[in-house]
């Protein structure tokens, strides 16, 4: 197997404030992760340089008052989006060279140079809206590249996973009325995180009814109860939506120790996620996939072991020995989720069959 890794050491140069959740220690722990690995080291992986995406690719998504807003901020050094989403002077550059990463994941996956694709940038961007940002995110990464894909190859249909535990409530909005790009999110309840949003009835508008999918999870949900969300729920929908790509928008904050979330997902749950995506890949879209970096901000205790793991199963390797160090527990509660299952199944039985 051989996979694109896209990253740069530019990523690491915009900041919020040194104790941020989403500061530049995100990626140099996962990198050293991958180095004592021998990851970096296997042939398989293919290097990738990202470069800055266009004003013309951009402005598939966004507005030309927001990108004038959030260039100027950047371009003085100071100033907020929201309370938590600071922009300096590396701002905008590191935003243009994050969502080229995941453009420069696709083309490469798409156009045959790798088989799979993963983009280790930030800042992230599903909360990113075509006129706005918030929650760390300043341009919306994943959309901008699919659109650029949409525009200029015969790709059509893509499929999004979105298993950040927030809500990509960015990325719900730029494709709420599109058809053509399936948004599929699990994320945890948004009645108990930020933003608040992701309910299930929110399926989409006008020709794009049906093709936003929301599962909201309760806190704790674990490695057991994702899966049952992918075999009755993800599986059965992609299948009938049958992508030309899969792209997986890889929130790692799923995981048990993440400071900001309250999930219980472990590194071995990531594993058995990956390989639901990629199977799906495999099956309908020739064996196209791409996951991104989103959220994830357990530095130290989950984050490079959850990134390996998606990383080792893009590459095919024996992943049974991943996990996270001992001195941490994961829960013991397994919340029941066949609720939230059996809402999403009548909510989407007028636009999807289900077994």
């Amino acid at each position: 197997m051989s996979m694109g890794l896209i990253y740069h050491d530019a990523y690491l140069r915009h900041e919020h404030t040194p104790t941020h959740p989403e500061r530049r220690e995100r990626l140099q722990y996962t990198m050293d992760q991958l180095r004592e690995e021998g990851v970096l080291d296997d042939p398989a992986v293919n290097r990738l340089d990202p470069s800055e995406v266009t004003d013309e690719q951009i402005g598939r998504v966004h507005t030309d008052e927001y990108v004038d807003r959030l260039r100027s901020m950047s371009a003085t050094g100071s100033g907020r989006l929201s309370a938590d989403t600071h922009v300096s002077e590396h701002t905008w550059a590191t935003a243009k060279l994050a969502a080229g990463g995941v453009l420069r994941g696709l083309e490469a996956v798409k156009s045959g140079e790798v088989e799979s694709a993963f983009v280790m940038s930030r800042p992230g961007g599903h909360h990113a809206f075509a006129d706005d940002g918030h929650g760390f995110c300043y341009l919306n990464n994943s959309a901008v590249a699919i659109r650029h894909l949409q525009a200029t190859t015969d790709v059509d249909r893509v499929l999004i996973w979105d298993w950040d535990a927030h809500h990509g409530d960015g990325t719900q909005s730029i494709f709420f009325d599109d058809p053509s790009v399936l948004v599929m999110s699990t994320h945890q309840d948004g009645r108990t995180l930020f933003p608040g949003t992701g309910r299930v009835d929110e399926v989409g508008s006008g020709a794009g009814e049906g093709y936003n999918v929301n599962v909201p999870l309760p806190p704790k949900t674990t490695d057991e109860a994702y899966m049952e969300v992918v075999s009755e729920v993800f599986e059965p929908v992609a299948e009938q939506f049958d992508p030309d790509m899969v792209f997986v928008e890889a929130g790692q904050d799923n995981h048990f120790t993440d400071p900001i979330t309250d999930l219980g997902v472990t590194a071995q749950g990531y594993v058995e996620l990956m390989a639901s995506a990629v199977d799906v890949a495999d099956r309908l879209a020739g064996g196209d996939i791409v996951a991104s970096l989103a959220g994830g901000y357990g530095i130290e205790g989950g984050l490079p072991y959850t990134n390996l793991a998606v990383i080792a199963t893009l590459l095919d390797y024996e992943t049974a020995y991943i996990r996270e160090p001992a001195i941490y527990e994961p829960p013991v509660e397994n919340p029941d989720v066949s609720d939230v299952i059996e809402r999403v199944v009548d909510t989407h039985s007028d636009y999807w069959e289900f077994p």
